[in-house]
């Protein structure tokens, strides 16, 4: 065999057609985890998708301190208080310009990162975490609560970038045998994130009263200071299934996740109308809602809640990806603002039978995924796209070169084709 033989030999996934990694690839597997790698990922997390977790929960704990805080500054400025209909605007813009800003930083990635790179963009978007700190640190001194709101703004732009640069970073460094768990780290630090800034809100931490402002809670009878336990306790869950998911998902692939979490997020939803339909009926009633939530949480934190992240670094090719990215960041932000700005449209107009509209969305998308989504897992770009081509019974897509082999073209030898690079076993092995 010669020196290009052997080069060709080694694109060749080593697998065996059980779908079992040899003992020596997962020897290699574990040696993928070195220290400055999960360093990299955590320091990432902790710098990106922390703060987007954090941002997202703890502006519910201080609501009536700015609501007055607001209202000081109104009757300051113009000698009478604030009419309830504009504090309750502001209010309002308060709390989704954050989603807008999370768009504008979505759509900033692709700009950003052909100048800097994925590493120096995610370095040079703390800058926003910073100046959106200092506004709204300094927004209660100045008494200007316009501050706040930009500072608002920009937390979500910081948010917005994050979100779409550390996966594509993540996926970029990380070994296929182990890009599905590292990638988990993005949904990880969002939970813990979103657990943080529960925590920080309990009365007893910040000395406040806790005002929470989920109807679920409020519609399941639940009394009012139980309410900041069962929220911390949703956070709880978001974090444990979000590492849950990262240790199992090298294991079980990514497309029973997803696919399961979204039928296990239908099922919980319909069980939660049936026991808000009925809650009058039976005092522990209340309670069977609330664990109807925390499964849903559950659900949704181990298989939609992240893997979107690492299917959208796996299914395109880096020159690609940003451009996927901002699509994806694009439809996650408007979603989110839709939902925000809807739900309550729609809890009146359905009562307890809104969350069916949810189940309704759950089980399409369960449904979708699995006629139109291969199994990424251990896989390289070049494998998931003929997977992807065989579902769809098309000709793959032409999967760019890398450098070695555009060197190699370079020096006048023929490229070789992607597709040589699967054996029969690999073939047969996609879903």
């Amino acid at each position: 065999m010669d020196a290009r033989e052997l080069a060709l030999a080694s694109l060749i996934p080593n697998t065996s057609c059980s779908g079992e990694l040899p003992v020596g690839q997962q020897q290699k597997t574990k040696e993928n985890w070195s220290c400055s790698l999960v360093v990299a990922a955590l320091v990432g997390a902790f710098g990106s998708s922390f703060l987007y977790g954090y941002n997202l929960s703890v502006v519910n704990a201080p609501t009536p301190y700015i609501k007055a805080f607001y209202n000081e500054t109104w009757v300051r400025r113009h000698g009478h208080p604030i009419d309830p209909d504009t504090l309750t605007l502001l209010w309002s813009v308060t709390v989704s310009i954050f989603a807008i800003g999370g768009l504008v930083g979505t759509l900033m990635v692709k700009i950003i990162g052909k100048f800097l790179g994925r590493k120096y963009m995610l370095l040079v978007n703390n800058g926003f975490a910073i100046s959106a700190a200092l506004l709204l640190a300094c927004s209660l001194p100045a008494g200007t609560f316009e501050m706040l709101i930009v500072g608002r703004f920009i937390m979500g732009v910081d948010g917005g970038i994050a979100l779409s640069a550390l996966p594509m970073y993540l996926n970029e460094i990380s070994p296929k045998e182990i890009r599905g768990s590292l990638g988990q780290v993005t949904a990880i630090f969002i939970c813990i994130g979103v657990f943080s800034g529960q925590l920080l809100g309990l009365p007893e931490l910040l000395g406040k009263i806790w005002f929470y402002t989920n109807s679920i809670f409020r519609k399941a009878g639940i009394p009012q200071d139980k309410i900041p336990y069962i929220t911390l306790s949703t956070g709880g869950i978001e974090t444990l299934a979000a590492i849950f998911s990262g240790l199992v998902i090298e294991r079980l692939g990514r497309r029973p996740l997803l696919i399961g979490g979204f039928g296990l997020m239908a099922l919980f939803f319909g069980t939660l109308t049936v026991t808000l339909t009925l809650q009058d009926q039976a005092p522990w009633i209340p309670y069977l809602s609330i664990v109807c939530i925390l499964a849903i949480i559950a659900s949704f934190c181990s298989g939609p809640g992240g893997i979107p992240f690492i299917l959208t670094g796996e299914f395109f090719q880096q020159s690609e990806r940003p451009a996927a990215f901002i699509i994806a960041g694009t439809v996650n932000w408007l979603s989110n603002f839709a939902v925000g700005l809807l739900f309550p449209f729609i809890q009146k107009s359905l009562d307890s039978y809104c969350f069916l509209v949810f189940a309704a969305i759950c089980i399409t998308a369960a449904i979708y995924f699995y006629f139109v989504l291969p199994e990424t897992k251990n896989r390289t770009h070049a494998e998931i796209s003929q997977a992807f081509a065989k579902r769809n019974k098309a000709q793959p897509p032409e999967v760019k070169a890398d450098s070695a082999m555009s060197e190699e073209k370079a020096n006048g030898q023929p490229e070789p084709d992607p597709s040589s690079t699967l054996d029969s076993c690999g073939q047969n092995r996609i879903v």
